[in-house]
């Protein structure tokens, strides 16, 4: 991890993601969450004051240690019990079948392999376990796709490895899950954003 990926990133993500617009789609995909939940990407701790009262506990799987600091107050305050575990959502630290829900949000882009963490959370998912995802990735219009692959050299290097092109629904089939809800829409902004900002929201069941 570079200095500018382990240094300045976490506090870019932490506005840039933070923001009311965002949050407002946070509340979306947190709603059902349940039980034992595995979060990858946990970030600054964004999710934790959405977390449903159905939240028992949360393993947060977080590879980057200031972020992990930055979350100390949200971790601190949450209304269920929140622990670290492990630094990559392609190879977890825990035992198959043993979550009800796993949650990533703005994590997927980022991550080197997306289909091995894909097809990680649907080990560690019980049977009939679902998936809580809000992503920004790959747009159906040819001309934000055309820019979104222009851009994506540069964004990888300034936002710590963020693609613009992933497919999560064809990387979610293919790891073995059912999508169960989903809705594609671009974050609100002028018309140059929407290559950073065509998003995924929904769940997925562990087939």
């Amino acid at each position: 991890m570079s200095w500018w990926e382990d240094r300045v990133v976490p506090h870019i993500t932490e506005r840039s993601l933070g923001m009311e617009e965002v949050r407002r789609r946070r509340v979306r995909v947190c709603a059902g969450l349940r039980g034992r939940v595995l979060e990858i990407g946990f970030g600054s701790g964004h999710n934790v004051a959405l977390y449903p009262d159905e939240v028992t506990e949360v393993r947060a799987v977080e590879p980057n240690d200031v972020g992990w600091r930055m979350a100390g107050r949200r971790v601190d305050q949450a209304r269920t019990t929140i622990h670290r575990t492990g630094l990559d959502g392609q190879r977890l630290n825990e035992p198959a079948a043993t979550f009800d829900c796993v949650l990533s949000t703005f994590t997927l882009c980022t991550i080197p392999d997306q289909r091995a963490a894909l097809a990680e959370a649907r080990r560690v998912l019980r049977p009939g376990g679902a998936l809580h995802f809000l992503e920004h990735g790959l747009s159906p219009e040819p001309r934000v796709e055309i820019w979104q692959h222009r851009l994506e050299p540069l964004q990888r290097r300034f936002a710590g490895g963020c693609h613009l092109t992933r497919d999560h629904v064809a990387d979610m089939t293919a790891a073995g899950f059912e999508l169960t809800d989903l809705a594609n829409e671009y974050l609100p902004g002028p018309a140059f954003t929407k290559p950073l900002g065509y998003l995924y929201l929904g769940t997925a069941r562990a087939a």
